[in-house]
């Protein structure tokens, strides 16, 4: 299977899921608006997506260790989209948690397989992981634009319509597990333990600083929409475009980070982003007026330059545990910044949501001083291959001292002989 085909069909199918991820904070506004949440009601409905998610990704990520499950990419595809699409069906507040949290389990059932396929399918490529990412960060930056469309042309009643991408989705994922089963056989079957020792001690700064990150961008997620409208005086127009700016930047920043990464090593690339995050979010707490989308746009892409090369990262800190590593780097950590969501909305109806929002400026900056300790992992490079032996050439003597053949490399008639 060409490596380009792969990553690209995994990259568009990989949108598909992740739109569901920014739709839940796209359709946040018009709960509101529709139902007059709170905003920690508001932000009840993040938390939903993000509880179930934070602790399933892990356990998928676990079993996908053990066993490769590729049927789970087009199933999970399409729970995630099917959870989003009944979520504005019936007024019950809980029922609407329920389907979120629907989604929310479809996408943790998604990441961690779809990353090992995508480390297979990349062949240790940091771009062609990168393209992977932006598949995500594209669906995220199309959900504000979507759940807009579908909303002022009918409201929430129209949400079944959102169960489109799923289904596209799902098509493509069939298609990437076909191509497996016929290219690689047993690839798309079996989970392959990758060689080399893990660094479990890195891992849990790796997985403290994504921590950091997923607190910044959920927390900014949810709120920046009517953070810009209070800054700018805009309407939900301003909100909108607001929150596109924050997901079309990770687009950029994704690519970029890989691409940066080809030149130096992904820890120096990753610090590198995350202090310019720091003055980034500071930007969007304290700067007035429409140049907060100036610092959206610097802070999506200092909070995506980073995604692809954790993830990378984490799976080279556990080789044993790729499917254990994808699924915290992508899911648990991501996820938990969900769960600070209601804190956030809690203190805004408190105080103010620029106070609400201030501390998020540490967050990079701990992200910064953990990546400080990390080191770069040396990944371990596949022996070449001895040339073939020319015809009529005589076998080459075995040395003393040399590995005796493996039995599964001996023909039948020479392990007769043995």
């Amino acid at each position: 299977m060409p490596r380009n085909k792969a990553i690209l069909l995994l990259s568009v199918g990989h949108a598909c899921v992740d739109v569901y991820q920014g739709a839940v904070a796209a359709l946040v506004p018009f709960f509101v608006a529709e139902r007059d949440y709170t905003y920690a009601a508001a932000s009840g409905i993040v938390l939903a997506a993000s509880l179930l998610s934070s602790v399933a990704q892990p356990l998928f990520g676990v079993l996908t260790d053990r066993w490769a499950m590729p049927w789970l990419l087009p199933l999970s595809t399409f729970l995630g989209g099917l959870g989003i699409a009944l979520s504005g069906l019936g007024g019950s507040y809980a029922l609407t948690l329920v389907f979120v949290a629907v989604s929310g389990v479809g996408v943790a059932a998604y990441h961690p397989e779809s990353a090992r396929v995508a480390r297979v399918a990349s062949k240790g490529s940091h771009t062609a992981m990168g393209w992977f990412s932006l598949g995500g960060n594209l669906g995220f930056a199309v959900a504000p634009l979507m759940v807009a469309g579908v909303m002022t042309a009918g409201g929430l009643r129209l949400t079944p319509l959102f169960v489109v991408p799923a289904l596209a989705g799902s098509v493509l994922c069939l298609l990437v597990v076909r191509m497996l089963d016929r290219t690689s056989g047993t690839g798309a079957r079996k989970a392959v333990a990758a060689e080399g020792a893990d660094d479990r001690a890195s891992f849990v700064k790796l997985a403290l600083a994504v921590v950091c990150r997923s607190i910044v961008f959920i927390g900014l997620s949810t709120f920046i929409s009517f953070y810009t409208q209070q800054r700018t005086g805009g309407g939900t127009a301003a909100g909108t475009a607001a929150l596109c700016v924050l997901y079309l930047g990770g687009a950029v920043g994704t690519v970029l980070g890989g691409n940066l990464a080809n030149r130096w090593d992904r820890v120096t690339v990753v610090r590198g982003a995350y202090l310019m995050t720091v003055a980034a979010v500071a930007g969007i707490v304290y700067a007035p007026g429409p140049v907060i989308y100036l610092f959206v746009a610097l802070t999506s892409a200092g909070l995506y330059i980073p995604f692809s090369l954790q993830v990378t990262l984490g799976q080279d800190y556990l080789p044993s545990r790729v499917g254990t590593a994808s699924g915290i780097t992508l899911g648990l950590t991501v996820s938990i910044g969900g769960l600070v969501s209601p804190v956030i909305g809690s203190v805004a109806d408190a105080t103010s949501l620029q106070t609400a929002l201030a501390p998020l400026i540490a967050m990079p900056a701990l992200a910064w001083l953990l990546f400080r300790t990390l080191p770069e992992p040396v990944v371990p490079k596949p022996a070449a291959p001895a040339p073939a032996p020319s015809a009529g050439a005589a076998p080459a003597p075995v040395q003393q001292g040399a590995a005796a053949t493996p039995e599964a490399e001996l023909s039948p008639s020479r392990r007769d002989a043995r």
